[in-house]
């Protein structure tokens, strides 16, 4: 169990920022493609609603039901994804991920999630920070099966 000095390092002050000033909430009228993801220790969930345009996320928003440190990378994915690929958005979740497990953080634009470096030691709270990304990653995939009908 974590002790007091740890739960406030790993709830930072820029972390709860974060996660109180989330951009893209709430749902698109008419996505082109939704995903959700759940993180199953947790239950924690984001639901990811998207418009694209020649390949590329023209809009997004997002439903996220998740701990400070999930919100926090929402925030952070929210602000950061306009404009990107698939293939954007899989390389930040895979420098994510990789980052979680010590290795760098992810480069631009996604570079803001460098700040949820704090919580490589607590594994039980990865699959909430990984949400947005899987869930934008399953929208993605969505649409490009849709496409391929």
């Amino acid at each position: 169990m974590a002790d007091d000095s740890d739960l406030m390092t790993l709830y930072s002050t820029r972390v709860l920022a974060l996660a109180a000033d989330m951009p893209r909430c709430g749902r698109l009228a008419a996505p082109d493609a939704t995903g959700r993801a759940r993180a199953p220790l947790c239950g924690s969930t984001v639901t990811v609603d998207l418009a694209l345009e020649g390949g590329r996320i023209a809009d997004y928003r997002q439903e996220v039901r998740a701990c400070a440190l999930g919100q926090a990378a929402a925030s952070v994915v929210g602000g950061a994804i306009i404009g990107c690929t698939r293939d954007d958005v899989a390389r930040a979740r895979d420098e994510l991920a990789g980052m979680l497990g010590g290795g760098a953080p992810p480069q631009a634009p996604f570079d803001g999630l460098a700040v949820l470096a704090v919580a490589r030691d607590h594994r039980n709270r990865h699959a909430s920070i990984l949400l947005a990304l899987d869930a934008t990653l399953a929208a993605l995939d969505t649409a490009a099966a849709r496409k391929a009908e």
